[in-house]
């Protein structure tokens, strides 16, 4: 299966052991573009047999927490491609078929874990690298918020993109790893530190999904079990459709923009002078970044902020989004047939997750028609890893503790201007709100909108005749004394009472006075007070 570059011996692990901590005794590879202490980095290129003298800061991590590698694995060379196939060290197929790719770059780290030789992997993710392979093998595979995990001690694909990911064979064991893993690190000027409280628009709770709208570019196979994922996603959160153009359109940039100019500048002087030693295909694919000018750079910078701030408006109403992993899963033969278009393919919906500083977790959903094992990603603004990661545990089945109000604390349901992003937003984030999620009223409320001067603002109120799916409206955790201070700030007819939630739970919320909403625009068809103001 050509999983391993290098398996240890019992003399090189002994002094790397740790005993005890979160993950005392559990086996891990480890991708051979991370440093292990005392072996050398190939990031598969034979040339390379330099011991390393230290650990990278993953690894380490996961060496104080008691666990043991077992073997560095085979992978894309220097972390360039989606197949597994373009490397000296033979080409890994997916445990399913042995004429099916397994993906890559971190194809032996997904591949020994799929096949039972460890239960935790590290790989690298740079434009789904970690997600691709993770789904032609039945795994979880997730990818953090850039910066959350150290990259020092990786050998560089694109260094202001690559993330250091987890493959395991369920969710709990990907977050009990990244919990040992995350952590600020002054030795990488890549890494971020996790702010205290959720970013703007991240809920505690994720319960609204898009998906896109409109076809997608899928192979039958695929079309099929994704049609069977989006039910599924159903079932744990309410769906919605959303424009994911801008997405697709900034995953085009990473190879036919600058980005191929970073790539070179980490790892081209390897490139310079061929030899058996190189992945032709990697040669191939990397030298045109030589050529590249500071010019295009800034061009290139400047088209990506430009479609990130088109992707902006999706995270108003979702809090994540359900894609499929690949359009595809290719065959050897076809790889060989045509190696740079169908890896670029398999990219059409990982390689912007990275260039728009998103986080990600592809989740297995099922098997094709084919027998062959079928995997989808959730992917959410940056420093949403958490909640995340609950909703793919819920996606999958696996239990999950829900999130609560801490005691002192109180749900309010807000509709209107006190949404996220809206002008009285910044009240209930005064008062020490913090967003726990999204919701939809239950039947029976209409949205009206108030006349008067100052910020619009709409009246929801209970009239029994309202749509049978409801209103969108936001549930905010706020301190006890917050909600009486908010209290005096609600003006007539608007008050504080009882909402009644789709899932039959009531909390408190904003309401009108039906008497105050008379000669008032209904604006109930919208759906929710943001989608008004949009429609505008």
């Amino acid at each position: 299966m050509s999983v391993w570059i290098r398996e240890l011996s019992h003399a090189e692990v002994a002094p790397l052991l740790r005993p005890g901590g979160a993950l005392d005794g559990v086996p891990f590879a480890l991708k051979d573009n991370l440093d292990l202490a005392g072996v050398p980095t190939t990031a598969a290129c034979p040339a390379l047999t330099t011991p390393a003298t230290t650990s990278a800061s993953a690894v380490q991590r996961l060496l104080d927490a008691g666990a043991v590698p077992v073997g560095k694995t085979n992978m894309d060379q220097f972390a360039t491609g989606l197949v597994g196939t373009r490397s000296p060290y033979g080409a890994c197929s997916s445990v399913a078929s042995a004429d099916h790719v397994s993906g890559g770059s971190s194809s032996g780290s997904a591949v020994a874990v799929a096949s039972g030789l460890v239960p935790l992997a590290l790989g690298t993710d740079t434009a789904g690298s970690g997600r691709v392979p993770a789904a032609f093998n039945g795994l979880v595979g997730v990818k953090p918020t850039r910066g959350l995990v150290s990259t020092a001690g990786v050998l560089p694909a694109c260094r202001s993109l690559d993330c250091v990911t987890t493959l395991t064979r369920t969710v709990a064991e990907g977050r009990d790893a990244l919990a040992v893993l995350a952590a600020y690190d002054p030795a990488d000027p890549w890494s971020r530190r996790a702010p205290v409280t959720a970013p703007a628009g991240v809920a505690a709770r994720m319960s609204v999904v898009g998906v896109p709208a409109g076809d997608l570019d899928l192979d039958p196979e695929v079309r099929s079990a994704w049609g069977r994922a989006v039910a599924r996603a159903r079932e744990v959160a309410h769906v919605v459709e959303v424009d994911v153009a801008p997405f697709l359109e900034a995953a085009q940039l990473l190879y036919s923009g600058p980005w191929l100019a970073e790539r070179w500048a980490a790892f081209g002087h390897l490139l310079e002078h061929d030899g058996p030693h190189l992945d032709p295909v990697v040669r191939r694919v990397v030298l045109p970044g030589r050529d590249l000018l500071a010019a295009d750079v800034f061009r290139g910078l400047d088209r990506l902020a430009a479609l990130r701030r088109r992707t902006e408006p999706v995270w108003d109403d979702v809090d994540a989004l359900l894609l499929p992993v690949t359009p595809g899963h290719p065959t050897h033969a076809q790889v060989a047939a045509d190696p740079l278009g169908v890896n670029a393919r398999l990219g059409t919906y990982t390689n912007f997750v990275n260039l728009l500083d998103l986080c990600a977790v592809a989740v297995p959903s099922g098997t094709r028609d084919d027998g062959l094992p079928h995997g989808v990603q959730l992917v959410a603004p940056a420093f949403a890893d958490g909640p995340l990661l609950d909703l793919a545990s819920r996606f999958c089945g696996e239990p999950v503790a829900e999130p609560a109000p801490p005691p002192g604390r109180t749900l309010v349901a807000v509709a209107g201007a006190h949404l996220s992003g809206l002008p009285l937003n910044p009240q209930l984030v005064g008062l020490g709100g913090t967003l726990h999620s999204r919701a939809r009223t239950s039947a029976g409320y209409r949205l009206y909108a108030l006349p008067g001067s100052g910020v619009p603002r709409p009246g929801l109120v209970r009239t029994g005749d309202g749509p049978e799916d409801g209103l969108a409206l936001e549930l905010w955790s706020l301190p006890h004394q917050g909600v009486g201070q908010l209290a005096d700030l609600v003006p007539s007819p608007l008050g504080l009472g009882t909402v009644r939630l789709a899932d039959g739970t009531g909390v408190l919320g904003f309401l009108a006075e039906a008497a105050g909403t008379e000669g008032a625009l209904d604006v109930t068809a919208s759906g929710g007070w943001r989608a008004h103001l949009a429609g505008r």
